[in-house]
Formats: C-alpha cells, structure tokens, sequence
C-alpha cells in the first residue's frame, strides 16, 4: 500500500493492490463534494456518495474487484483504503472537535451515529436487516465495512438504529448518520481536544 499527501489541495491518495483487489483512492475532507466513485458495485457507490456528499467531501474512488467470487473484498479494501485517508487527513489538522454525533432521520428510521476521532479503532453497533441484499451488496457487509472503516481510520464509531422499516432507509441513514457525525468532529475547534496531550 502506498499513500501520499498533496499539501496544497490537502487531498489524500492511497492505492491499494493485492490478488483480489486494485483500489484507488483520493480524499479532501475539506472538498466541495466533488465525487467519482466507481467500486463495481452499484449499492456501495450510492451509499458512499451519501457519506462524501453530505460530509462535504471531494471523494474518488475506482476499484477492480473479484466480484466474480463475491462483494466481500471490494468492500473491505474500500473501507480500509477510505478509513487511512480519514486517518491522515484528521491526524493533519491544526485543530477538531474530535467528538461528533447525529441523530438521523430517513422517512420511518431513525439511526445514531456517535464517532471520537481517538486514535483508537472501535466499532459498536448491530445492523438488524431483514433481507440479505441490497441491490448487489449482502447486508451483512455493511457492519464488517464500518468496523474495517473503524478500525482503519482509527476512530471509534457507535452505530444504534431505533427503530425502521425499510432497509434501504437503514443502510442510508447510517452513512448519512455517519456522515455528519464525522463533519461535527472534523470541524475547527480553539480549545486542546484531549487532556493527554497527544492523541
């Protein structure tokens, strides 16, 4: 893996090649929703657009997967790929908030998303789908993406769905949920966002 940082746009690249995927990524946390993301899986793309578009962030993205074996690869090294350049680009701030939350609403769900930019990878949350697909995407990844996302990105992330009907509506409000939760602990604070020092 290899990764660099451009210094005047503050944008992030990282690439990602093994036997099962060749992943391409670029992030500007600080972007104008610029988006290009293409991972060969339809249901992924319109759930990453949410979380860049209404993180305001310039988000690319391109992917070669074996989806021919399953979704499962293309969406782990996504989450990884995507989760070192949140990881860069929060450790390269001045200053954050560090703590963000939302409560979202998608029609009948309500989510909750809390996230500590900590320097410690957590996830805690249960996804209570009922259908095993959404478009082409098996449910059961999205938990395993944001605890690779969680753990890459060395955050914690808690995840609580109160209550839905449709899945779709679950699986978008947590990364709409997700999102803004992330642009709440990525803003500018003017106080010291830790007591040890150091994160």
């Amino acid at each position: 893996m290899s990764n660099q940082i451009n210094e005047a746009s503050k944008s992030i690249a990282i690439s990602r090649k093994t036997k099962e995927t060749d992943v391409e990524l670029s992030l500007n946390i600080n972007g104008s929703q610029k988006l290009e993301i293409k991972t060969g899986l339809g249901f992924l793309d319109h759930m990453l657009e949410q979380l860049a578009s209404h993180a305001r962030w310039d988000l690319s993205i391109k992917v070669g997967g074996d989806l021919d074996v399953d979704d499962h690869h293309t969406i782990e090294d996504v989450a990884i790929c995507l989760g070192e350049a949140l990881q860069k680009s929060w450790r390269g701030l001045n200053s954050m908030q560090r703590y963000g939350q939302r409560l979202m609403p998608m029609d009948e769900a309500l989510i909750m998303a809390a996230v500590d930019l900590s320097g410690r990878g957590i996830y805690v949350g249960e996804l209570p789908f009922t259908r095993e697909n959404l478009g082409d995407v098996s449910t059961e990844m999205f938990e395993h993406f944001f605890n690779t996302f969680a753990t890459s990105s060395a955050m914690t992330l808690h995840i609580n769905p109160m209550y839905f009907k449709n899945n779709h509506h679950l699986a978008e409000g947590c990364f709409k949920a997700v999102a803004y939760a992330l642009k709440e602990a990525l803003s500018s604070s003017s106080g010291n966002n830790t007591t040890k020092g150091v994160l």
